[in-house]
């Protein structure tokens, strides 16, 4: 019998809201019904394993805290595939059925890239392995372009071209990690993909050299045969003062600019769309208007510090909100959610990655019923069809059609009284919202 690495904790089941056990589920049920799918396939939860495996919890000012007795200081190969033991143990006790990997969070980076690509080789077959016994599936893998000092000043937009081939060599290692094991999806997060200053960047030529990869990962992608979908991942800063992938917009206006938007769709991560000064309800409408939402990282931040602390999702109303706009666009197809999120510094036993995800589950859940209610109610949605309901017909669905000129208008308005608009009705908004709560 193979070895327990959580022997005190059982798998974890749904209890109910009035459970009191701390290992047990109070919203989140997996079978559940809502609207036709059930709360699994609605959510596709994916853990990352760079959080759950990998992060010591430092923070900028202290060293890890966090206990890994996995992490036994054996020869480094072994203790990755012992990782891989551990982690499926978790995901299985805690019911989740997706995960996300950097390269370099399964396997080390070793003496040159021949060395490190073979390591990395050797654990994707324990991992496939791990797959087929388990039935857990990738939701996405990705190269890690910002840990080592080599990517300093970037990797697909490093002024220096030697920088430039590596990376761009680990992403085809990283592609085929991927492809191996069925991934659903491959990111591209450009984490040192910006600049500290203008005075020594030459802007447009980083952009052309980041387009080149991405297109030249679209023709690999193509030779291996991988179907799997590509994301792009927004960030504004930190840790480069501004990062090429600022928020959804800048992204999509990039892809579009570098005839890339066919090949690509987003990964919107909380954190980051808060750090971007939006609302993480704007970023992922933003990415489903343009037919771009593919998939998302679920943590929050703290509006009390100014970096990106990763934080479990357990704001409901947020999670509502995420919801709402996954919901009207058809829900996932490629995509999940992925928990982009770390125990805080004092949480660091092992049992507290499970307290960690399973809040973040049941706050999913939770988000998950109240917007379907909201749409199955339809008070919000013909409010906001009521306001625009000018745009039906008459001059403004001639607007819409493309039948008016500018002039036409202007003779239009000169013909009528001066517009009176009728009230906006947040507050009424806000209070409906709250009902569902």
């Amino acid at each position: 019998m193979s070895k327990s690495y959580f022997p005190n904790i059982d798998n974890i089941v749904y209890e109910g809201p009035d459970s009191r056990n701390p290992f047990a589920f109070k919203h989140y049920n997996a079978e559940d019904q809502v609207g036709g799918k059930t709360m699994a396939e609605h959510l596709r939860f994916g853990a990352a394993y760079w959080h759950c495996m990998r992060n010591g919890l430092s923070d900028p000012f202290g060293a890890g805290t966090a206990l890994m007795p996995w992490d036994d200081g054996s020869d480094p190969i072994d203790n990755a595939l012992k990782r891989v033991d551990v982690f499926f143990e978790f995901l299985d006790k805690v019911g989740i059925d997706f995960y996300c990997f950097h390269d370099r969070d399964i396997a080390p980076e070793k003496e040159s890239l021949k060395a490190t690509n073979k390591a990395l080789a050797t654990v994707v077959e324990k991992l496939k392995s791990k797959q087929a016994e388990s039935g857990k599936k990738l939701l996405w893998g990705t190269a890690c372009l910002f840990n080592h000092p080599r990517y300093a000043q970037g990797a697909g937009t490093s002024p220096f071209a030697d920088v430039y081939a590596y990376g761009a060599a680990q992403v085809k290692a990283a592609m085929d990690a991927t492809h191996a094991l069925d991934g659903l999806g491959y990111t591209f997060w450009g984490g040192r993909e910006g600049y500290a200053t203008l005075l020594n960047t030459n802007m447009k030529r980083e952009l052309d050299h980041l387009a080149q990869l991405l297109h030249m990962a679209v023709d690999y992608k193509k030779a291996i045969g991988f179907k799997g979908q590509f994301y792009i991942e927004p960030k504004p800063r930190e840790p480069t003062t501004h990062q090429y992938d600022s928020d959804a917009a800048a992204c999509l206006n990039f892809l579009r600019e570098y005839d890339l938007l066919d090949h690509f769709k987003l990964n919107i991560e909380t954190n980051h769309a808060t750090l971007a000064g939006h609302s993480m309800q704007h970023e992922l409408t933003v990415a489903a208007n343009a037919g771009a939402l593919g998939s998302i990282d679920a943590n929050r931040g703290d509006e009390l510090l100014g970096w990106d602390t990763d934080q479990f999702p357990t704001d409901i109303y947020q999670t509502a909100q995420v919801m709402l706009v996954l919901l009207k666009q058809g829900g996932f197809v490629t995509g999940g959610l992925n928990f982009d999120a770390k125990r805080r510094r004092e949480s660091h036993e092992p049992e507290d990655l499970f307290h960690a995800h399973i809040g973040g589950m049941d706050a999913f859940a939770r988000g998950l019923k109240i917007a379907h209610a909201i749409i199955e109610d339809d008070r919000l949605d013909a409010f906001v069809r009521e306001r625009y309901s000018s745009f039906d017909s008459g001059i403004g669905k001639d607007i819409e059609e493309g039948k008016v000129s500018l002039a036409d208008l202007a003779a239009y308005a000169e013909s009528t009284d001066d517009p009176q608009i009728p009230s906006g009705r947040q507050e009424r908004l806000e209070n409906l919202i709250n009902e569902y709560l």
